[in-house]
C-alpha cells in the first residue's frame, strides 16, 4: 500500500538530487541516494526520480554506482524509455579499468527487465567471459543464462555454449561452478549440461579448490556420469572419500548420494558408506537449525527402511527436547519406533510415556500412537502403559488410547482380554469423532467380553439426536446389530429405538440407508446377519503387511538428498505434476537444436563428443541391436511418426562420415543414398535397454538448407524420445563441424 504523502516525498527527493551543493559534496549526495533507496524498500513509488538517478550514475564513486544501479534494476520495467538512457553509462562502465566497476555494470545490465535489452548486453557478456578479472568472469557466466532466458525459445547460441564449456577449465573455482549452472539453464531442453569422462575427472581434481556450495553443486552434476569400468569407478570413489568427512552437511549428503548411485552394483560398498555417514547424520539431527534437523531425521527414516536398527545404539540422540518444535518431535518419535529392540525397549517406552502428558494435545496423541505401534512387538508392556494413561481421565489421551487399542486388538488377538478389561468408563471422557468410533467398534466386536457394553452403547443411542458426526451414527448402527446377535435380550430394545430414529427421523441419507440395510438384514434372519456382520475379529497377518520389508538401497538411492524423503513420494509426485511443462512439439518436449561447433567443447576430439551421449541417464542404446532391411520396412510401415523436426544443414551430405559418426553412438544405418544423390535419404535404427526401437528417416532435398528428420518409436516413451533426438542432433552437428 503506498504511503500517504508519497508525492510530497518524491518531490522533496527530486529537489535534493538536483541540488548542486549536494552534488558537490559526495557524502551528502550519497545520503540523498540512501534516502531514495530507503523509500523504495519501504514500498513508496519513487520512480518519479528516475531521470535524476540516471544522471547520478555518471560518477567514479563505486558506492554511489551500486545505489543507482540497484534503483535502476528495480524500476527499469516501469520506465523502459528512460532506462535506455542509462545503457550508455553501463556499457561505458563495462570497460572501466576497475574490475569491480566492470562486474557491477555487467551484473546490472543483465538484471534490467525491459524489452530489447538483449541486443545491448550480448557483446558486454562475451567480452566479460574473456576478462582478466575472475569477478567479471563470474558475473558474465551467470549473465549468459539471463541472456538466454531473455531470448526465449530462440536457438541456443553455439558460440556462447562453446565459450562456457571452455571456461570449465578456468582457474577460478567459482567460475567453474557458475559455468555448470549456466550451461544447465541454457541446455535445459536438451537434458542439461553433458558430463563426460574428461569433464568429470577435471571436476574431481578441482574439488579441493571449491567452497562448500561449489562442492555440493559439482557432486550433483557428477551423478550424470557413469564410469566405464570397475577400476574407474573405484578411482572416483577414492577421490570422493574426503567429501564424506566434510564439515558441511550438504557436501556429506551430496557425496553420499553419489556413492550410493555409483556403487549400485556393490551393496557392501553402499552399506559401508551409510555406516560412515552415521556420525554426520546424528550431528545434523541434534543441530540447532530446525530445518537441517528435520531434513536429517527424514533421511534417517529412509535409511532405516534398508538397514533396520542402523541407529539403535544411538537411540538417545532421538529423545525430544522441550524446546524443539512439534514437527521435529513427531519425526523423532517415528524414528524411535523403528529403533526399539530388547535392550532399549524399557527406556524408549518410559521416554514416550513422558510425552503422553505434554501440554500439546497433538504431541501427546502422537506419543500414544507410537506406543501403540511398539505394542505390536512388546504387547504386555505397552498395554500396561496405555491402561495407566486411561486413569488420567483426559479427553484427548483417552481418545488416543482407545484408538490405539482398536488397532492393536485387530493385529494382536492375544491382548484382547486386557483391552476389554480397560474399556469400562472410557465413554465418560470421550468427545471427538475418532475416539467415539474406536470405542463403539470395540464394544460391537468384543462386546461379549465387556459386561456393560450394551449399557455404554445405550448412552450413545440416547444422545444420538445431538450427535453431529454421521460416521459415529453409522458405526453405532453396525456395532449394536453385531452385539444384538450375541446378547439379544439386552440389546433388543436399544436396537429398536436406534433403527426407528435412523429410518424415520434421521436427515442424513447415508445414515438412513445404513439403518434400512440393517433392518432388512435382520428381517432376512439371524444366521444370514451373522454371515454378513460377524467377520473375523482380528487379522494378525495384516501386521506383517504393514511392517514394510527391507527395501534395497537402490530403490531410493536416486531420491536421497532430494525433497522426496521430506514430502513423501506420492506428495512429491503431485507437487512436480503441477510444475509448468516444457514447450511441446507433437505431444512431447522438443529438444533445442545443437550447434555445429561441438568439437571445441571437449578436448579429446569429436568422437568423445558423440560418446558422451551414450552416458545419458535417460537413454542407453544397445550396441549390438541390428535390424534387417525387411524387418525395418515392416516395422516402419506399422508405426506412426512421433516427431518431425528440421536440422540446419549446408552443402552436400557425406555418407561415410555420417555413418561413422552414427556408429559411435550405436545407431545402425539400414540404408543410405550415395554422395551427391538428389534427394539424399538415409534410414536409421536404434534400440535402448528396454527394447524400445527408434526408426529414423533423414531427408535432404536439393537447395534446401535444412535436413528433415522423422522419428518413429515402437513404444510411447516421451523422455527416451527426447534424449534420442538430442543424441541425433549432436551427431549431425558434429558432422557439420567436421565439414567446416
Amino acid at each position: 500500500m503506498p504511503y500517504w504523502g508519497a508525492d510530497d516525498a518524491v518531490a522533496e527527493l527530486r529537489r535534493a538530487l538536483s541540488n548542486r551543493h549536494a552534488q558537490a559534496d559526495r557524502l551528502r549526495y550519497r545520503n540523498v541516494l540512501l534516502r531514495v533507496i530507503r523509500r523504495m524498500t519501504q514500498g513508496v513509488d519513487v520512480s518519479g526520480v528516475f531521470m535524476e538517478m540516471v544522471k547520478a550514475s555518471a560518477t567514479a564513486d563505486i558506492v554511489q554506482k551500486k545505489l543507482v544501479y540497484l534503483y535502476m534494476c528495480t524500476y527499469a520495467s516501469l520506465q523502459p524509455d528512460l532506462a535506455l538512457l542509462a545503457i550508455n553509462t553501463l556499457c561505458k562502465d563495462c570497460s572501466d579499468p576497475n574490475p569491480m566497476v566492470r562486474g557491477l555494470a555487467l551484473r546490472s545490465m543483465c538484471s534490467l527487465r525491459m524489452p530489447g535489452i538483449q541486443e545491448y548486453i550480448q557483446q558486454p557478456v562475451l567480452n566479460g567471459l574473456r576478462d582478466k578479472a575472475s569477478y567479471v568472469r563470474r558475473v558474465a557466466v551467470l549473465g549468459c543464462a539471463k541472456m538466454q532466458k531473455l531470448q526465449g525459445d530462440t536457438e541456443v547460441d553455439g558460440v556462447l555454449v562453446n565459450e562456457l564449456y571452455s571456461l570449465l577449465r578456468d582457474q577460478d573455482p567459482i567460475v567453474v561452478v557458475n559455468c555448470l549452472r549456466s550451461l544447465e539453464e541454457i541446455l535445459r531442453r536438451e537434458g542439461g549440461v553433458v558430463i563426460n569422462k574428461p569433464i568429470a575427472h577435471h571436476l574431481l581434481k578441482r574439488m579441493s579448490d571449491l567452497d562448500q556450495w561449489g562442492q555440493s553443486e559439482v557432486l550433483a552434476f557428477l551423478l550424470r556420469y557413469k564410469p566405464r569400468s570397475e577400476e574407474e569407478l573405484f578411482d572416483i570413489l577414492s577421490l570422493l572419500d574426503g567429501s564424506l568427512k566434510s564439515s558441511s552437511p550438504s557436501v556429506v549428503m551430496a557425496a553420499t548420494k553419489l556413492f550410493l548411485v555409483l556403487a549400485q552394483d556393490f551393496p557392501q560398498v553402499q552399506t559401508d558408506v551409510l555406516v560412515r555417514v552415521k556420525g554426520p547424520l546424528l550431528a545434523a539431527c541434534t543441530s540447532e537449525s530446525r530445518e537441517l534437523c528435520f531434513t536429517a531425521l527424514c533421511h534417517v527414516r529412509q535409511i532405516l527402511r534398508s538397514l533396520p536398527g542402523h541407529f539403535s545404539s544411538h537411540y538417545k540422540k532421538f529423545f525430544c527436547s522441550y524446546s524443539e518444535p512439534h514437527y521435529i518431535k513427531c519425526q523423532k518419535m517415528e524414528v524411535l519406533c523403528e529403533l526399539v529392540n530388547d535392550e532399549n525397549v524399557q527406556q524408549v517406552l518410559e521416554e514416550l510415556k513422558s510425552y503422553c502428558t505434554d501440554v500439546s494435545a497433538e504431541l501427546a496423541q502422537g506419543a500414544i500412537f507410537a506406543i501403540g505401534s511398539i505394542a505390536r512387538t512388546y504387547t504386555e508392556q505397552c498395554v500396561g502403559i496405555l491402561t495407566e494413561l486411561l486413569g488420567l481421565k483426559q479427553e484427548h489421551i483417552t481418545s488416543a488410547v482407545v484408538q490405539a487399542f482398536r488397532d492393536l486388538v485387530w493385529l494382536c488377538p492375544s491382548c484382547t482380554e486386557a483391552v476389554c478389561q480397560a474399556l469400562p468408563s472410557c465413554e465418560e471422557a470421550m468427545q471427538d469423532s475418532e475416539g467415539k468410533q474406536a470405542l463403539i467398534w470395540l464394544l460391537g466386536v468384543h462386546g461379549e467380553r465387556v459386561p456393560n457394553a450394551p449399557y455404554v452403547l445405550e448412552d450413545f443411542v440416547e444422545n444420538v439426536r445431538s450427535e453431529t458426526f454421521p460416521a459415529v451414527k453409522m458405526e453405532l448402527l453396525t456395532a449394536l446389530v453385531r452385539l444384538f446377535l450375541f446378547r439379544p435380550a439386552e440389546c433388543q430394545d436399544i436396537l429398536g429405538r436406534l433403527l426407528y430414529y435412523c429410518i424415520e427421523e434421521e436427515t442424513d441419507m447415508v445414515v438412513r440407508d445404513r439403518g434400512l440395510f440393517c433392518y432388512r438384514l435382520l428381517q432376512a434372519g439371524v444366521e444370514e446377519a451373522k454371515q454378513v456382520l460377524c467377520s473375523p475379529k482380528s487379522d494378525p497377518s495384516l501386521g506383517l503387511l504393514e511392517d514394510q520389508a527391507e527395501r534395497p538401497v537402490n530403490k531410493w538411492a536416486s531420491e536421497f538428498n532430494t525433497l522426496v524423503p521430506i514430502y513423501g513420494k506420492a506428495r512429491w509426485a503431485v507437487v512436480t505434476a503441477n510444475w509448468a511443462t516444457e514447450p511441446r512439439c507433437g505431444g512431447f518436449p522438443c529438444a533445442a537444436p545443437m550447434t555445429a561447433g561441438t568439437e571445441s567443447l571437449i578436448s579429446e576430439g569429436n568422437k568423445e563428443v558423440l560418446q558422451v551421449h551414450s552416458d545419458l541417464a535417460g537413454l542407453t542404446l544397445i550396441p549390438k541391436a541390428h535390424l534387417t532391411a525387411e524387418q525395418f520396412e515392416k516395422t516402419w510401415l506399422s508405426l506412426d511418426v512421433n516427431c518431425q523436426q528440421a536440422l540446419p544443414w549446408h552443402g552436400a551430405a557425406h555418407p561415410d562420415t555420417i555413418q561413422t559418426a552414427l556408429q559411435v553412438v550405436h545407431i545402425q544405418t539400414i540404408a543410405m543414398s550415395k554422395a551427391g544423390a538428389q534427394p539424399w535419404k538415409a534410414y536409421l535404427s536404434a534400440q535402448d535397454e528396454s527394447g524400445c526401437l527408434f526408426l529414423t528417416e533423414l531427408l535432404l532435398e536439393t537447395g534446401n538448407s535444412e535436413m528433415q528428420v522423422s522419428v518413429k518409436q515402437s513404444e510411447e516413451r516421451t523422455e527416451a524420445l527426447q534424449h534420442f533426438i538430442s543424441v541425433l542432433r549432436t551427431v549431425m552437428g558434429t558432422v557439420q563441424g567436421l565439414k567446416s
